[in-house]
């Protein structure tokens, strides 16, 4: 069984320097390493580099995952756009934590398989599908932060030492609207950290409507020329200098909020327990399955009716159909040969409804008889069940 290994980074803000690129180099001679990104993989043999600490010097955004279940996302940003604090309330142990260096705020998420879960061969990720995270939390969008808690509250369920009290005492933290519909990087987010599709439903049910993230350029025109003199003055002059973020996303920020809200939480709306959520997943899960079970009866009702529409048909002309066959047979063609040994399992159901199955097994046995020296459909009719009877 064959170990697999990722390790992406990548330096949004700002591109590493020469002696910091030298210094990364020094961690893999096998990486791929440019200014802006680092990325490895490791079938034998681990990354001798503290993914931890090259987030807090370096990059802005790190991705691991591995094939026996281990998962991890990291982002930083600048706490002057998504303060510690704001974050604080969805942090969950194996799940999502949270720091701060340097006027930076660092969001580790996480997922861990369960001992013994099977292997994944198959599940690929890349960090461009979650780089834009960072842009959301920057805005103010939370999204990302909840489904990190939920994550933790899927992985809770499944614990068999969980006193239910515990359920009932621990509430969500504030839900941000716009949970019903997450948009891309927020769903791989989800995906990546397991979390359960009826208990997200669930969650939504109090999440309200995400604002529109579209920008009207003209609306934002005309708040930047009323920002005062200076602000403005100092936001060049620090974009100039690299001496602070990248203005960009904290002025879209403000100005979303200004204009038409984010989609953070209402601090006004109830917190429900996790024996609520669970609950109402359950509910959610039930449904589903009611409602799968119900398109699945519907689509065996219409085949058996399009199934008996098409013996209808046949029956209708049975000589046409023995003509059909003795046709396709005597092109001699294996695909042909199974377009017949079909046709001659719907003429025996023909025959079978109709009463005379007698009549199918004497045409069966003059068929076999007459090309019992084609080895191939006769094995074709054999397996088919095609057999004198």
């Amino acid at each position: 069984m064959s170990e697999y290994q990722y390790y992406e980074f990548q330096a949004i803000e700002r591109p590493l320097t020469k002696d910091e690129l030298e210094q990364v180099r020094g961690l893999s001679s096998r990486a791929t390493i440019s200014a802006t990104h680092f990325v490895n993989e490791y079938h034998y043999g681990d990354f001798r580099g503290d993914e931890r600490k090259l987030m807090e010097q370096l990059y802005d955004a790190h991705l691991y995952f591995a094939n026996w279940g281990s998962r991890r996302l990291m982002l930083r940003l600048p706490t002057a756009l998504l303060p510690a604090r704001s974050a604080a309330p969805y942090c969950a142990e194996d799940a999502l934590t949270r720091w701060t260096r340097k006027g930076h705020l660092l969001l580790d998420f996480s997922y861990q398989a369960e001992d013994g879960g099977e292997w994944d061969f198959e599940t690929s990720f890349t960090l461009a599908s979650f780089t834009t995270l960072r842009a959301e939390l920057a805005a103010g969008d939370l999204r990302p932060l909840y489904l990190a808690w939920l994550s933790a509250l899927t992985r809770w369920e499944l614990e068999e030492d969980v006193d239910e009290d515990e359920y009932t005492s621990t509430l969500e933290p504030p839900v941000p609207a716009g949970l019903a519909h997450l948009t891309g990087p927020q769903q791989t987010l989800a995906d990546f950290l397991h979390v359960d599709p009826h208990l997200l439903t669930a969650a939504a049910r109090a999440s309200g409507t995400a604002p529109s993230q579209a920008i009207d350029k003209d609306a934002l025109i005309a708040w930047i020329r009323a920002l005062p003199p200076h602000e403005k003055d100092s936001l060049l002059l620090d974009a100039a200098l690299g001496t602070a973020p990248q203005p960009g996303p904290a002025l879209l920020a403000r100005h979303r909020t200004v204009s038409h809200g984010t989609a953070q939480p209402s601090a006004a709306a109830r917190h429900r327990s996790a024996a609520e959520l669970l609950d109402a997943a359950h509910e959610v899960r039930t449904e589903h399955t009611r409602q799968q079970e119900q398109a699945r009866a519907q689509t065996r009702r219409a085949e058996q009716r399009a199934r008996e529409s098409h013996l209808d048909r046949l029956a209708e002309n049975t000589q046409q159909a023995w003509q059909d066959i003795a046709h396709l047979i005597g092109k001699k063609q294996p695909g042909l040969y199974d377009t017949a040994v079909t046709l001659l399992k719907d003429l025996r159901e023909v025959h079978d409804r109709a009463g005379t199955p007698e009549e199918f097994a004497r045409r069966l046995h003059d068929l076999r008889e007459r090309h019992r020296g084609k080895p191939s459909l006769m094995r074709r009719l054999t397996d088919a069940g095609l057999t004198a009877r």
